[in-house]
């Protein structure tokens, strides 16, 4: 079994390269979760690190974990209070004829016992942000840059789905399931001010799978 990546560590944080595939949570179903591998990730700490936010199981990449209850605190509020950096790259199936923008769509979860639950688009639902911009096209795949403003379940997925009329490559619930495929979702950066401290800050390398579909990164792209 593969070490877990740090990007960023101190007293308070630290920031992994979540692996494609680990849910953070133990699924309904049993298996492995990240909780598994916290023996891991203490460092030398006695307590364990806790995880400040989500990821969905196949979104890869930048996970912010707390050290200690104070720091979990301070570090919710700041998601609470939207004071936190986050950009997303994401491959979605279809070519984008603008170059860039912003999705603003409300959420709201709904489900069905045949369906189970999902987000979708709802005037009354829970305001929405996300602006993108297209870095790289490649036979009739987009790699586009994600910059949510909300953090909302699924936001990007719903936004690609319904804002952009192209569903994340792979996505089985808003787009169409590829065998093998995962949703095409990768948390790149991740960064949030500290007073009187550097910021917690990381960037995690572009995915080995975005790559075998021929993508790189431009230079434009820190």
């Amino acid at each position: 079994m593969n070490a877990i990546p740090i990007l960023f560590e101190d007293g308070e944080a630290l920031i992994i390269d979540k692996p494609a595939g680990l849910p953070i949570e133990r699924p309904r179903a049993g298996g492995a979760c990240l909780e598994d591998r916290a023996h891991e990730l203490r460092l030398g700490f006695q307590r364990s690190p806790v995880p400040v936010h989500r990821l969905d199981t196949d979104t890869s990449g930048c996970l912010l974990l707390a050290r200690n209850p104070k720091a979990l605190k301070r570090f919710s509020a700041a998601f609470e209070a939207r004071a936190v950096e986050k950009v997303y790259l994401g491959v979605v199936a279809g070519v984008l004829a603008d170059a860039e923008g912003t999705i603003e769509l409300a959420l709201s979860k709904i489900s069905s016992a045949e369906h189970g639950w999902r987000m979708i688009p709802a005037r009354k639902g829970k305001p929405s942000l996300t602006h993108w911009r297209k870095l790289d096209e490649r036979g009739g795949l987009t790699l586009v840059e994600f910059r949510p403003e909300t953090g909302r379940t699924h936001q990007i997925r719903v936004h690609a789905a319904s804002g952009l009329g192209a569903a994340l490559f792979g996505d089985p619930v808003y787009g169409a399931a590829r065998n093998g495929m995962r949703t095409m979702l990768h948390a790149r950066m991740l960064s949030i001010a500290r007073e009187g401290k550097p910021p917690v800050a990381a960037t995690s390398p572009l995915p080995a799978d975005f790559a075998a579909l021929g993508f790189a990164l431009p230079d434009s792209v820190a």
